[in-house]
């Protein structure tokens, strides 16, 4: 076998798990079923207890655990706790990140239309502006209220749009499901990306884009390991 076909042999596994919804027991099982690599959560964990106690056998194994917030991780305090405080390093959201030799992007969370439904004018552009509608007791932590922490803004695309990246993890779908959204096949284009990973409506498909990205859909707790052809340059 050549040179390229070694390099690709030793790439460690980039792992995408759908909504767990509290149920880790799968994605942990799948993970120390292969070799260490990353695992990437596309949102709705839920998180009962700490993210790293949660998949503790995995991060002793040596997974690298990453993550997006989904609309129920912003549903309670001890939800976005165990998630966002226990396991900061994790996030992924409104960055670029590279790995596994990929440049990754997340668009966390949802369309809300207090801010912006996704498809019409938006409410508000940026969290400033939100902020300074909202009465003193909106406000939680004395920012955001924990509802919107997840909420998508105008603002979020426009500094991912900046970006170049290969793959985009969001919570929302694009258009290749009926519930999903134009707007991101537009961000996935802009940044000239590879393919869209994403969860919240628990179905597990793989499509194209009309503008040709490739699309995979995750079910609840399902575990997708990156194939080659996505990571191919």
């Amino acid at each position: 076998m050549g040179c390229g076909g070694d390099r690709e042999l030793r790439l460690p596994p980039l792992v995408f798990a759908g909504d767990p919804h509290r149920n880790f027991l799968p994605i942990l099982r799948a993970c120390l079923d292969m070799p260490a690599g990353v695992l990437i959560l596309v949102g709705d964990c839920d998180c009962p207890a700490p993210l790293p106690a949660l998949l503790a056998p995995a991060i002793a194994a040596g997974w690298d655990v990453r993550w997006i917030l989904g609309n129920h991780d912003t549903e309670t305090e001890a939800a976005f706790d165990n998630l966002v405080g226990a396991h900061p390093a994790g996030d992924l959201g409104l960055r670029v990140s590279e790995i596994a030799g990929l440049r990754i992007a997340g668009l966390p969370g949802v369309f809300r239309p207090r801010v912006w439904d996704g498809v019409s004018a938006p409410q508000f552009r940026d969290r400033a502006a939100f902020l300074a509608s909202l009465r003193a007791e909106e406000l939680w932590r004395g920012g955001l209220p924990l509802w919107h922490r997840d909420t998508i803004f105008p603002e979020d695309f426009a500094r991912l749009g900046q970006e170049r990246f290969d793959v985009l993890v969001s919570h929302e779908a694009p258009s290749s499901h009926e519930h999903g959204f134009a707007a991101i096949d537009a961000l996935a284009c802009a940044a000239r990306a590879r393919g869209v990973v994403h969860g919240h409506h628990h179905r597990s498909y793989d499509a194209v884009l009309p503008n040709g990205v490739a699309v995979r859909g995750l079910a609840l707790a399902e575990t997708w390991v990156m194939p080659d052809r996505w990571r191919a340059g």
